[in-house]
This record gives C-alpha cells, sequence and structure tokens, in this order.
C-alpha cells in the first residue's frame, strides 16, 4: 500500500465546505449484520491504535454530510472524531457538505494530499467513479460509511452501511398493517439523490402504487424541520386533506407537527394524523412513548469501530472478511415502546 508523510490538511477546499480536524473524544462479495449500538454512542475506543507499517500515523481523509443536519448526522459526526484520532493511531481530516460536488472537490483534494484512507458517506449514490479510480490509481483505500454509492465494488474496499430500503419497507409496511380507512399522505423527502432518500421514498412509492394510496404532496425539505413546516402549513392552507405524515428523517417530522400544533390538528396514536420518521433520535422516541409520534425507523449512525477494524485489516495485509457489513436497526410502534428502548436506542 502507497504510504507518504505525515501533514494535517488545512486548507479548505470550496467557500462553503468546513473543514475540521479530528479531535479525540471518550461487501461485493458478501454482507455481514453490525450489533446494534446503545443510546451514548458507539464504543470507539480501539482494542489497540491503528499503525501503518512505518509505524506513522494512518492519514485519512472523512468526507460526509454536515453535522448539523440532523441529530443523525451529529452522533456519526461524533463517532468517528473519538474514533480517528492521534491516540487512536490516526491523522484525520474531516470536510463536510450536503452537495454531492463539493464533496467531490474535497476528495480530489484529499487524494492530491496523499491520504493512505479515503472514507466516505456520499451525498448522492452517482458520480464518483471517476474520483474512486484516482484513489485506487495512487494507492488510496477507499471505505464507504452510512450510504451505498453506485459504483463498481472493486473500487472500493468495504462499505459499512445502513440498508436504507429496508428501513424504507420497515415503515411502509408498518403503515400498511395499520388498515386505516383511507391514505391520504404528506411524503416530506430527504436530499434527493442521496441513499437514505432513495431508499425511504421508494418503499412508500411502490405501496402506494400498489395499494391506491393518495399522495397529497411529495416534496423535499432537505431534512430540515422549517422546511418540512412550511410544506405542510402550506398543505393545511390549501384545504386538502390527509391523515399521514410520512417524514424521511425526525427533524422533517418534528417540522411537521410543529404546522399541525399551530392548526389545532391532532396526531399521534388515535388522533386525526398519523406521524412517520426516521433516525430514533431520543427525543423523537420520547414523543413516541407519549404517544404523541406513531412510527420511528432506526439508522444507525455508530460505524466507526467497523471502519476500524476493516483499517488495521488491511494495515497488516488481510482482506476484511465481508465487503459490506450492514448496520442492524429495527422500528418502533409507539403503542409497544418502553423507556428501556428510548435509553438503549436513542440518540
Amino acid at each position: 500500500m502507497k504510504k507518504f508523510g505525515k501533514k494535517l490538511v488545512a486548507t479548505a477546499v470550496a467557500a462553503t465546505m468546513a473543514l475540521s480536524f479530528a479531535a479525540c473524544g471518550g461487501s461485493g462479495s458478501g454482507s455481514t449484520q453490525a450489533a446494534t449500538q446503545a443510546s451514548g454512542g458507539g464504543d470507539t475506543e480501539a482494542a489497540a491504535p491503528a499503525q501503518s507499517s512505518s509505524g506513522d500515523l494512518i492519514k485519512v481523509g472523512i468526507i460526509n454530510n454536515d453535522p448539523n443536519e440532523s441529530g443523525y448526522r451529529t452522533a456519526n459526526d461524533k463517532d468517528l472524531k473519538a474514533m480517528f484520532c492521534a491516540e487512536n493511531g490516526y491523522d484525520a481530516s474531516f470536510a463536510y457538505s450536503l452537495k454531492n460536488d463539493e464533496q467531490i472537490t474535497a476528495a480530489q483534494k484529499f487524494i492530491q494530499d496523499g491520504v493512505d484512507y479515503l472514507l466516505l458517506s456520499a451525498a448522492d449514490t452517482s458520480g464518483w467513479d471517476g474520483v474512486l479510480k484516482d484513489a485506487q490509481d495512487a494507492g488510496i483505500q477507499v471505505i464507504l460509511f452510512d450510504r451505498t454509492i453506485d459504483a463498481d465494488p472493486n473500487l472500493y474496499a468495504a462499505s459499512i452501511v445502513s440498508d436504507m430500503d429496508k428501513e424504507g419497507e420497515q415503515a411502509a409496511n408498518w403503515l400498511k398493517d395499520q388498515n386505516l380507512s383511507e391514505y391520504n399522505i404528506i411524503h416530506l423527502q430527504g436530499v434527493m439523490g442521496s441513499a437514505a432518500q432513495q431508499g425511504r421514498s421508494g418503499a412508500l412509492d411502490q405501496l402506494a402504487k400498489d395499494n391506491g394510496w393518495n399522495i397529497v404532496t411529495q416534496q423535499t425539505a432537505e431534512w430540515n424541520a422549517e422546511k418540512a413546516e412550511q410544506i405542510v402549513k402550506s398543505v393545511i392552507d390549501s384545504g386538502e386533506k390527509f391523515n399521514v405524515v410520512y417524514a424521511e428523517n425526525d427533524d422533517m417530522a418534528k417540522g411537521a407537527v410543529a404546522a399541525l400544533d399551530k392548526a389545532n390538528i391532532s396526531h399521534g396514536v388515535g388522533k386525526d394524523v398519523v406521524i412517520i420518521g426516521f433516525d430514533c433520535n431520543k427525543w423523537a422516541l420520547e414523543e413516541l412513548l407519549a404517544q404523541n409520534w406513531n412510527y420511528d425507523g432506526q439508522c444507525n449512525p455508530f460505524q466507526a469501530k467497523y471502519i476500524d477494524e476493516v483499517i488495521k485489516t488491511l494495515e497488516s495485509g488481510g482482506t476484511p472478511a465481508e465487503k459490506t457489513i450492514i448496520m442492524e436497526e429495527k422500528g418502533f410502534d409507539a403503542t409497544t415502546i418502553k423507556q428501556e428502548d428510548v435509553d438503549n436506542y436513542g440518540i
């Protein structure tokens, strides 16, 4: 594997991107399920520090979505920063954006700077082949985390991701099982083109088509509570009837609920509007426990220890046992959730 001298990246890759440094805290050939992590963050303490063959810190460039995007992303970023620090054998630099072209610019910068590993949570599933080929030509290993991309699996070493299709299927099937007298759905989508949006939208689209459900509106709120509130308010103002809000993350569900509350429309178990969210923020699960929401789908943000294990395997000259590691996730129903679920799974 190609190695390079230690150097911290200190130049911003684009005006709209944030670049920061890690600070320590507290497969095409098959796949395996990773154990669900409890509340409070993943187990990011490495059994022993990672070490390159030269004895230098392992240089890692990490490209992620904006940590302010959601509670999920904040937890994901915190987990990565706790793992990829000098104490654990890493020299890590971080770049953030919700835009694919800006992420690609960041990736090219990291390749030029000679990182040993490029860790990627892509804003969009497409457009990555060129970057991955450039990394491969430079002797840089690419590891996907959080989200899949549409690329040749031979271009990356491993993928530690959520099964977004399954998340969507679990939620959509739960909704079908409610046997509502009619289905009039406000569908709040995440950032278009992302794996999370595609998986969570695809399942609802299919069941709506199969069962004749009415999608009152289907718009992206880009994971944002304020934008979601505006969309729901516009539907309320139009006078069009609805009885389900299917929001592709908790923040958008919270924004939808804010609009409902201002209009004095009841929501939750046995109320006028069914509320569905994703990510399992602790505050969202508390809304389920209070039966103000109806369903929340888990998305596990704690991937750092699995990435660390893959890097250690590669550094020792081995090959990861599984090309794809899929995080184990579940969905929670307001009628059956318990306080221990909030404590164990809330992020």
